[in-house]
């Protein structure tokens, strides 16, 4: 039988076991999101400016539109994440109902 010390101690060391595992899934989904943003960026931005497939090099026309893509991606998602802060916050300002 294990003394109540020990026994304490025992449980704290299951919670911080917890505790990591936790942080490791959410960082895992965190990569996850990042990686499935990233893809659709791609996607999005080639199918939208590259449309000549008869030389291995993109064309001017077609590289200027895939930097101002990405860009214009990059400040909306800026402005997304700036909005959904803004919007916790007010939200953590409120008093609960």
């Amino acid at each position: 039988m294990l003394t109540p010390a020990a026994t304490r101690e025992r449980e704290r060391e299951r919670e911080r076991g917890r505790e990591r595992a936790i942080k490791t899934k959410g960082t895992k989904l965190i990569k996850l999101r990042h990686e499935q943003l990233f893809s659709n960026l791609v996607d999005h931005c080639f199918m939208s400016c590259v449309d000549d497939f008869t030389s291995k090099s993109l064309s001017t026309r077609e590289t200027g539109c895939i930097t101002r893509c990405v860009q214009k991606q990059m400040a909306l998602s800026q402005r997304l994440s700036e909005r959904f802060a803004e919007h916790n916050a007010a939200m953590g300002a409120q008093p609960p109902k």
